[in-house]
């Protein structure tokens, strides 16, 4: 049984992505549509959409990320919100069964691949306009206040500068594609035009991310040598970014280099205030340890557990809205319940990866890679309990169970 709709109906979420609000109503349709399907059918022929095991893992995977939300409303400090977060969430079930059903068949699967590639290439190329000539399809480059800093938002507008973090957690479909297609040439075009727009988008976040799609998507296709030959290039290319496009790229340099003035104060200027605000997440978690302060109530919460320092916040007045790393958001907003929850579903899709043989973890491994970068523990992160970064992680998560357990596709065919 294939469901024709499933992968043009999550390419169209995932292009949305740039606009909330059209992204949040295509989410909740596709969330109806998916739930009255099944419905219809009483769940039916449930194993021709995906095995018993996809079934499982993305419902796991799912309930790993919303059992903490509610949990999190006992003690709460705004308890509406978090019981109001906890209801909307439930959109996402279906969500996670939509992205595994759209690739768990071979054509279905190249289509979606594909799509998505196309998609990270066209904010791509709108990123690289916008960079040379001031506007894209987005408006004008977003403008920091204050520092005068323009940092690179493309077609998700000033308003949603997740150009960057975006670009880079999806980096592995396009230059995967590109590698598949074209080689190692295809993939060398392909990091350089995204590692542009994602260097000139200013988020140090996606920096890193990037940086780790190319080592772990490049080294096979690469070898380490070519790979650390194409960094060496890589390099050059930043400088040469740095000199071209100054307002852009010196600010971000220079708040970087505080790091070796020491200092908790010049730790927090070079992190960009995230010193203050995770020192602020740990007092959370340690005022409420078992369910963290619910879930969104971290910029509620901010004001009791600010520390005090000698400079100011940079983002000026008012408070910090979330913890800016994963491990933090969910240690206090959810507590070690929640924690333990997550690291529960991260288990359960490590070994699934463990106890899949070489063609399951080929069909997978550019989801795979995607997910793996957007939550490594050790950056910093968008609030992964938002509608926009927490529907982008389910996406990933559905698409890689939904591969992982997904039909080998003919032996004519050639793997996405």
């Amino acid at each position: 049984m294939r469901v024709r709709w499933a992968p043009w109906w999550l390419l169209a979420s995932v292009l949305l992505w740039p606009w909330p609000a059209p992204a949040n109503v295509a989410v909740a349709a596709g969330a109806i549509a998916v739930t009255s399907w099944l419905g219809l059918r009483r769940f039916r022929g449930g194993d021709a959409l995906l095995s018993r095991e996809a079934w499982a893992l993305s419902s796991a995977l799912f309930f790993s990320y919303w059992l903490p939300q509610l949990f999190s409303c006992i003690g709460a400090v705004d308890g509406r919100r978090a019981l109001y977060e906890v209801l909307a969430d439930l959109r996402f079930l279906p969500l996670v069964w939509l992205a595994a059903i759209a690739v768990h068949r071979g054509r279905d699967r190249r289509i979606v691949y594909a799509g998505i590639a196309l998609i990270a290439a066209l904010w791509a190329l709108d990123g690289l306009v916008q960079a040379l000539s001031g506007h894209s399809l987005g408006g004008a480059a977003n403008v920091e206040p204050g520092s005068g800093v323009i940092r690179i938002s493309g077609i998700f507008g000033a308003h949603h500068p997740h150009l960057g973090q975006a670009l880079a957690s999806l980096a592995a479909f396009p230059l995967g594609w590109a590698g598949r297609r074209l080689g190692s040439a295809g993939w060398l075009a392909a990091a350089a035009l995204i590692g542009a727009v994602v260097v000139l988008s200013g988020s140090r976040a996606a920096w890193l991310t990037f940086v780790l799609v190319l080592l772990l998507g490049g080294w096979r296709l690469l070898g380490w040598k070519r790979l650390l030959a194409a960094c060496a290039v890589g390099a050059l290319g930043i400088a040469a970014l740095a000199a071209v496009f100054p307002n852009e790229l010196h600010e971000r340099i220079a708040r970087s280099e505080a790091l070796f003035a020491g200092g908790r104060d010049n730790l927090d200027v070079a992190s960009n205030g995230r010193v203050r605000i995770w020192a602020a997440a740990l007092c959370m978690a340690r005022e409420h340890p078992l369910t963290g302060v619910g879930v969104r109530g971290y910029r509620d919460a901010y004001a009791q557990c600010a520390p005090v320092m000698a400079t100011p916040p940079p983002w000026g007045e008012g408070g910090a809205l979330h913890a800016h790393q994963i491990v933090l958001e969910v240690l206090s907003e959810t507590g070690l319940i929640g924690l333990s929850l997550w690291l529960i579903g991260a288990a359960l899709a490590i070994r699934a990866w463990r106890c899949a043989d070489a063609p399951a973890r080929a069909r997978a491994a550019m989801p795979a890679l995607a997910l793996a970068v957007t939550v490594f523990p050790l950056n910093t992160h968008l609030a992964f309990y938002s509608s926009f970064w927490g529907g982008a992680l389910l996406v990933l998560a559905g698409l890689y169970v939904g591969a992982l357990f997904g039909e080998e596709p003919p032996p004519a065919a050639t793997a996405a």
